[in-house]
Formats: C-alpha cells, sequence, structure tokens
C-alpha cells in the first residue's frame, strides 16, 4: 500500500479524525477540494456546543453529543480556544409549546444530560427580563464556541502528529483492490492515483457522492440539502440577553427554530431558517426579503427586537438524511465490511450537532477500523 489511511474531508469531523488517529496510526493523509479546512457546512453554522436534548434516546447524535460536549469543553480549556458555557433557553410561549418543553427535558434527562431543569416565567424573568416565556428549559452546558480556532488547532494536532494535509485536490474515483483500495484524486487537469488501507469519507454535502463512486452506496444513504440563513441584528440589542434563546424545534426537528445566538465576540445573529433545496444547487446567499420572516419568527419571544434592527449575514448548508415530510434520522457512521468493502468507513448526514460530537465522533470511527 502506498499509505495506511485516507480521511476524505477537512471539515471539522474530518479533521478530528486525522488527529484522533495520528495517536495510533502512522502515514495518513486527509485529502480536501478546497484551498483551507472547513469551508462549508463547519464554518456556516451557529457555533453553538449542544447538550443532548434534542436527540431520540440510543441514538448516536444523542450518545455521541453527551459524549462530545464535555471532551470539546476539555479539549478547549486545554489548548485555549475561545469558547464559553453561555447556557441556553428553549422557551414556551403558549400551552402547547409548554408540552413540548417538558418532552424535550424528559428526552434530555433519558439522553444522560443531568444539569436540565424547568423554569417557571418568573425564573425566566430573573435570568432574561427582556424575553416573554411562560416555560423555558434551562441547559446551563449549552455554549459557545470559536469554530475556525478550534479547527485550526485539530489541523496543527495532526500535523504534528505527522498527519499530511492535501489540499485542493478532489477525490474522483474509488476502486476496491486487494485487501485496500485504488484512490484518484484530480489537481487542476492532472488525475494521481494511490492505494490506501482504509478510506474514510468524511465528505459532508458530499459525502453520498463519494459512497456512490466507491460501490457502497444505498438508496437511504441520499443526501438532502437544507438551506440556512441568519440575519445579525444591530444597534446594541447584544446586551438584552445573557444566554441563547431557542424556540421550540420544528415538527421532525427539521431545524432548531430561528433562534438568538451570541458568538464570542458577543455579537447576536438570529438563524438559521430552513429551505429545502431539491436541486441540491450550493447557494450561501442571503434573501432580504426573509427579513420579515425572520423578525416575525422571534418577536413574540424577543420583543425588544425591531424590524430595523435585523440586517443578512451568512448562509449554510446542512447535509440531512431528511426530506420534506420525513422523521428525523440518525448520523450514518459505518464500516462497509458487510458489503464487502472492509476498512471503507461513511459518515454521511453529519449534520447538528456533528460540531459538538466531533471527538467522540473521531474516537468512534477509531474503534470501526479492522
Amino acid at each position: 500500500m502506498d499509505t495506511n489511511i485516507v480521511i476524505i474531508g477537512a471539515g471539522v469531523v474530518g479533521l478530528a479524525i486525522a488527529r484522533e488517529l495520528s495517536f495510533h496510526y502512522s502515514d495518513i493523509y486527509v485529502i480536501e477540494k478546497n484551498h483551507t479546512f472547513g469551508q462549508e457546512t463547519s464554518s456556516r453554522n451557529s457555533e453553538v456546543i449542544h447538550s443532548g436534548i434534542y436527540y431520540p434516546y440510543g441514538s448516536l447524535k444523542a450518545k455521541l453529543c453527551v459524549e462530545g460536549k464535555q471532551e470539546l469543553y476539555n479539549y478547549c480549556q486545554a489548548n485555549h480556544i475561545p469558547h464559553k458555557k453561555i447556557g441556553k433557553l428553549i422557551v414556551a410561549t403558549n400551552q402547547y409549546e409548554e408540552t413540548t418543553v417538558i418532552k424535550l427535558y424528559e428526552q434530555g434527562i433519558n439522553n444522560g444530560v443531568s444539569d436540565l431543569s424547568i423554569l417557571s416565567a418568573a425564573e425566566i424573568h430573573n435570568k432574561e427580563p427582556h424575553i416573554q416565556a411562560t416555560l423555558a428549559l434551562y441547559s446551563p452546558s449549552t455554549g459557545i464556541i470559536d469554530t475556525t480556532a478550534l479547527m485550526k488547532q485539530l489541523e496543527t494536532d495532526a500535523i504534528n502528529n505527522g498527519v499530511n494535509f492535501v489540499y485542493r485536490n478532489e477525490v474522483v474515483a474509488i476502486q476496491k483492490h486487494n485487501s485496500g483500495y485504488i484512490v484518484s484524486i484530480q489537481c487542476e487537469q492532472q488525475i494521481f492515483q494511490f492505494s490506501a488501507r482504509v478510506v474514510i469519507n468524511s465528505a459532508g454535502l458530499f459525502s453520498d457522492q463519494i459512497a456512490h463512486i466507491s460501490g457502497t452506496f444505498e438508496p437511504h444513504y441520499e443526501l438532502h440539502f437544507w438551506k440556512g440563513e441568519y440575519f445579525s441584528v444591530h444597534n446594541g440589542k447584544h446586551k438584552y440577553i445573557r444566554h441563547l434563546i431557542y424556540p421550540v424545534p420544528t415538527p421532525q426537528h427539521v431545524s432548531l427554530g430561528v433562534h438568538a445566538t451570541l458568538n464570542i465576540q458577543g455579537r447576536l445573529r438570529l438563524g438559521p431558517n430552513a429551505i429545502f433545496l431539491p436541486n441540491k444547487h450550493i447557494d450561501y446567499s442571503v434573501n432580504i426579503n426573509h427579513r420579515n420572516e425572520f423578525y416575525e419568527s422571534v418577536s413574540h419571544f424577543l420583543p425588544f427586537i425591531d424590524f430595523n434592527d435585523i440586517e443578512p449575514e451568512q448562509a449554510g448548508i446542512r447535509p440531512k438524511l431528511q426530506k420534506p415530510g420525513d422523521s428525523i434520522r440518525d448520523f450514518i457512521i459505518k464500516n462497509e465490511y458487510e458489503k464487502g468493502y472492509e476498512n471503507f468507513i461513511n459518515l454521511i448526514g453529519i449534520e447538528s450537532p456533528g460540531l459538538t460530537c466531533c471527538l467522540a465522533i473521531a474516537k468512534y470511527v477509531k474503534s470501526l477500523i479492522l
């Protein structure tokens, strides 16, 4: 074999896998088609460290989120990565939403999130006097993080442990060969081939395409793109909240609802919404005409925000396994040995809480290598 392990994709999960495997294996390559790490989903999200509330009991999302949260906090502290355990309120403004909040509390407790509490209207007012809510789920272990600093540290650790990063190269073909794989990569107009014992597909938005060209694809691996826009809030309104403020999630958890987040610099923003992209066209523009939709989404629980406070900021795309109307889907993280593809490991549908889970996902992937 020309090399031992190839990781396709240098998003936050691919970087975490590279770092983890570098403690146990040598001769590792990371192939990334962009000019540097984290140019897609990993740099276009809410930058939130989730606690593990939303995900069905026993799912990989629940298990890896609860495990990964503390690992990520520890890693940030050890490496001086900007982060803050700011806490989150999931707020209800009517009886139906109150019922949902109670269900989320119960699910979070079942998932092993031990620090949750239910707040009354008076208790909410004490914590957040400028918001309106009748009941809230309080998650003190939810936090925020500088994702660029995190990814840079993961890359640095991996490089220091001998991992090779190959940017501006795209994987265009994968063939099973003897006890490994022949991987073809394209750089500009040239094609290069090499062999590898282990291939890890962490290609994010394009992970189902990598599964296709490898021969490991199944119909339920197909990704569906959901665009999420963000609007920033100006005029000093960031001073009006101290925590992250979330509504109850949308049905089937297509999104967690348009929520209010503070980033490490203290900037307040709203988002994301959830726009299904049936043609999977990647478009990072923000439609100014959606400003009214954002305002109306939050005005009933964030009454201090005025329409003229809101301006377009950025957009991202979620690689979801759900299309409209589908029920919630779990991560796919699988060694495809049962199909005859030993040590070809697919990671598909790694959306939220993938950032929170990244270190735990890396350890899980390491455990799958035969």
